[in-house]
């Protein structure tokens, strides 16, 4: 795979032992320790706020379905997160940080597989809407509980296995000198880059991950959409389609930016890759995302605002 900065190679090696220097933002030096901070807080504030949502929705006895998809959403986000932020803020302390060969498959198959997870959640979510709009009065019978853990159990069994392929699919390839990842992460593109031969099955299997954890995620989505824009058509009452809009809203936003960037870093021709501002998008998708996603659904979900006020009413009465 041709990519930008990519050095003269003399040595293969393919050992298990073998190991990655992870970059990160060595380019940077000067504004390290304030990048670093700034990462720490964000990455603080990111975990306090998904955690809240989760135990909120945990607290929660009587959760209906997009309750129980954004207490998934928020234990996914926080995995993602403890996955990909502290080994860069590993690697912004000390200007370069070591991983084994085994510690950055393992890396690169978590983010993928919770990255997929959340695209296939995004998609049992907008299903859970459509069914809200579109066949109201048949709502508490067709999002039951079963079905929720099901969707739920198949969102993370599907986006796992599909991990697993590509990961075992980069892995197989022999590696060349010299093992520097010109990253802050193990993320896909930036592994192929150190690869000595030409990848073809790995980057199949990059294209079928791209099809099934992105692509057809999104088109279930815009399926969804679409339904719902035909079914508000017929909404005459402006209250009541303000109503149904407001309920899609969170859900809209926090695709368009989960997708959004995704698509940017994965679907696009091989002669576009760029490791510097894969690099800078890859922070906003991996450090910035993750922390709106609370704000979004704390400021427009009133059911989350209504467990949120009655977990700080607990608190004080408890204080009292």
């Amino acid at each position: 795979m041709p990519c930008e900065g990519c050095m003269e190679r003399d040595n293969v090696s393919s050992g298990a032992t073998m190991e990655f220097i992870l970059l990160g933002f060595s380019e940077l030096l000067h504004l390290r320790v304030l990048l670093f901070f700034i990462f720490l807080i964000v990455h603080l504030v990111t975990l306090a706020g998904n955690t809240m949502i989760f135990m909120a929705v945990v607290m929660e006895p009587s959760r209906p379905p997009m309750l129980f998809f954004l207490g998934q959403l928020s234990a996914v986000e926080l995995c993602y997160t403890l996955v990909i932020v502290p080994k860069a803020l590993l690697s912004l302390a000390v200007g370069g940080s070591p991983i084994s060969m085994l510690g950055c498959a393992t890396q690169m198959h978590f983010f993928v597989a919770l990255g997929g997870a959340e695209c296939f959640l995004l998609a049992a979510m907008a299903y859970d809407r459509y069914v809200a709009v579109c066949q109201p009065l048949r709502y508490a019978a067709l999002m039951g509980e079963g079905l929720c853990l099901r969707l739920a159990l198949a969102c993370a069994l599907g986006a796992f296995a599909v991990a697993l392929g590509l990961t075992v699919a980069v892995f197989r390839l022999p590696f060349c000198q010299p093992r520097r990842i010109d990253h802050f992460f193990c993320d896909v593109p930036a592994v192929l880059c150190l690869a000595c031969a030409q990848g073809y099955a790995a980057e199949l299997a990059l294209l079928a991950a791209c099809v099934l954890l992105l692509l057809l995620p999104f088109l279930l989505i815009l399926a969804s959409y679409l339904c719902i824009a035909v079914a508000l058509l017929g909404v005459v009452s402006p209250v009541g389609r303000g109503k149904a809009f407001s309920t899609c809203i969170s859900h809209l936003a926090i695709t368009l930016l989960h997708f959004g960037c995704a698509a940017f870093i994965y679907i696009r021709p091989k002669s576009s890759y760029s490791l510097a501002r894969d690099k800078v998008v890859s922070l906003v998708y991996t450090n910035v995302t993750p922390l709106m996603y609370p704000l979004i659904y704390s400021l427009r979900n009133k059911e989350i605002r209504g467990i949120l006020r009655k977990m700080l009413r607990r608190k004080k009465i408890g204080e009292l």
